[in-house]
């Protein structure tokens, strides 16, 4: 049975290909998910995409996220920095997840290098645009035993 992961995007990911291309690269939401899906496949994971602006859906996807999934893919967005209402549902999910982000935040702005989920996640990837879900899919891989 293939393993199940659900990756959750958070706070403007659905503007990727409209905000600052360098820092985010130029593809959708949508090809993003499309290149996600195709990473998923070759590491035999059968994957789940879902994103919102709303910080208490994301919130409830973790919680529901348990009978869904056996491990979470994560980026948050700027949620990531400060909310600790994703982090305790995070601990909630009992999951293993790794946290994902598209550009080098530990390279811009100060605010942006301080991660809340950091220590409740498995994994943390950053500045390699889509490429890094991959990364954290093999990380999953790794944790599930695969």
């Amino acid at each position: 049975m293939k393993r199940r992961i659900h990756v959750i995007h958070g706070v403007n990911l659905d503007q990727l290909g409209k905000r600052d291309p360098e820092q985010y690269g130029t593809f959708t939401l949508s090809e993003l998910e499309g290149t996600i899906k195709g990473f998923a496949s070759e590491l035999d994971f059968d994957v789940t995409c879902w994103q919102t602006n709303h910080e208490g859906e994301y919130c409830e996807q973790l919680h529901l996220a348990r009978e869904r999934a056996d491990g979470l893919v994560l980026n948050p967005g700027a949620w990531t920095h400060y909310s600790y209402a994703i982090r305790d549902a995070l601990e909630v999910s009992g999951l293993p997840a790794v946290e994902v982000h598209i550009s080098e935040v530990d390279s811009r702005e100060e605010w942006r290098r301080q991660s809340v989920i950091r220590d409740v996640c498995v994994g943390r990837v950053q500045g390699k645009g889509a490429d890094g879900y991959r990364e954290a899919l093999e990380i999953l891989r790794a944790n599930l035993g695969e």
